[in-house]
């Protein structure tokens, strides 16, 4: 069955992140294997596409510095128009905000195609976090809620993220639809492991690990905490791989807590081969994160074959098993460095649970696409019937 889907969303390269990764590999797999597929999201200064699949990019305005991303103009005349033409079969939102408007807008003027949104994000946290307004947040909470209400199904990336719909007041239906990764199974290249590592200076017994967003609301203290009740008992070193605003305020508080020579910030690096390379040369994963609706790195430490330590019901635990696929611990940093430890007590113990991840917990985004392209062809089928 061929059919063109619309995937909206507000993120996308030059911005990077989980989201935005999620609709690249969408975009790229849809292509590929069911047919045509166009990416709407807003325009980024002197930004040139250079995709297997179209992108729309419409007029924007930069609100970066206080929301993270730009925000599109959903009032151009010239954005309706040439969406109308492009004749969706079905349109996928990724975030509940402007790519919503946008979509309701559309169907609005064509009522043939239907809608699914994907509630990938704690929005409800970034507005606490950002909007300095009681009035503001309450009615970002308010629209959020009417959007996840105008789609015609809701989807969400693992069960426990349920939580949060109902922490916004959805109580609707919803469908869980699992994200992947870009990873093939396996590490990579020994000779680009070893290169790392010499570049790094990475010469203890064991290296830890964290990919991500370098915002506190990750849970980056706790770890930092952990590390330092442990202290010398392990001979390690940790690396801490991404960017975000409160880099500065991380490194300075690991430099006051005197953990600074055992501990490497390397900045956002793009490079998907690069980043697999961080996570291949890494023994274990620190994920303490409650954030996360699911974690995409949680998947690319599976690929890998490295374990994580994760938080026992946090939703980027969905599917691990304490000592068997990963390691979990309760949402404190005494646990946190106990679970560490138990973790390095025994290396060759250490690598099984890794195998094991891989088995258990890893998914590729072209099964994972694959799974949602045949509930798309449902939902299209289901409209023309009542059309």
């Amino acid at each position: 069955m061929k059919y063109k889907i619309g995937l909206f969303n507000e993120s996308f390269p030059p911005s990077i992140d989980g989201v935005a990764n999620c609709v690249y590999n969408y975009a790229k797999e849809i292509t590929a294997k069911k047919g045509d597929c166009v990416v709407v999201t807003p325009e980024y200064p002197g930004v040139k596409d250079n995709y297997p699949f179209r992108v729309y990019r419409y007029p924007s305005y930069d609100i970066a510095k206080r929301f993270g991303y730009r925000v599109g103009n959903v009032l151009s005349f010239k954005l309706r128009r040439d969406l109308k033409k492009e004749q969706f079969d079905l349109v996928h939102i990724h975030s509940p905000f402007a790519s919503s408007v946008i979509a309701s807008q559309l169907r609005r003027k064509d009522n043939r195609f239907p809608i699914v949104l994907t509630y990938h994000t704690r929005f409800d946290l970034e507005l606490d976090k950002r909007a300095k307004s009681a009035w503001f947040r309450r009615a970002g909470r308010w629209f959020i809620l009417r959007n996840l209400h105008a789609a015609d199904e809701v989807w969400i990336v693992t069960h426990r993220a349920a939580q949060f719909l109902r922490d916004v007041g959805y109580k609707g239906p919803y469908r869980v639809m699992y994200n992947g990764t870009d990873f093939p199974k396996g590490k990579a290249p020994a000779q680009n492991v070893a290169a790392l590592r010499e570049k790094l200076g990475l010469k203890s017994s064991f290296t830890f690990l964290y990919v991500g967003r370098m915002m506190w609301y990750k849970n980056i203290k706790l770890i930092l905490d952990a590390l330092k009740r442990i202290g010398d008992k392990v001979d390690y070193q940790m690396v801490f791989v991404g960017g975000g605003d409160d880099l500065p305020a991380i490194k300075a508080y690991a430099k006051r807590l005197r953990l600074h020579k055992k501990i490497i910030f390397t900045g956002a690096v793009y490079d998907r081969e690069a980043v697999r390379t961080y996570f291949s040369a890494a023994d274990l994963f620190l994920f303490p994160s409650t954030y996360d609706t699911s974690g995409l790195v949680v998947k690319e430490a599976a690929a890998c074959a490295v374990p994580c330590v994760l938080v026992r019901d946090a939703c980027t635990a969905e599917n691990a098993t304490d000592g068997e696929n990963s390691f979990l611990c309760q949402e404190n940093a005494g646990d946190l460095s106990k679970c560490i430890l138990r973790a390095v007590q025994d290396k060759e113990a250490l690598r099984k649970v890794g195998e094991n991840a891989q088995r258990d917990l890893y998914l590729s985004w072209e099964d994972a696409v694959k799974a949602a392209c045949q509930r798309y062809e449902e939902l299209i089928a289901e409209r023309k019937k009542k059309t």
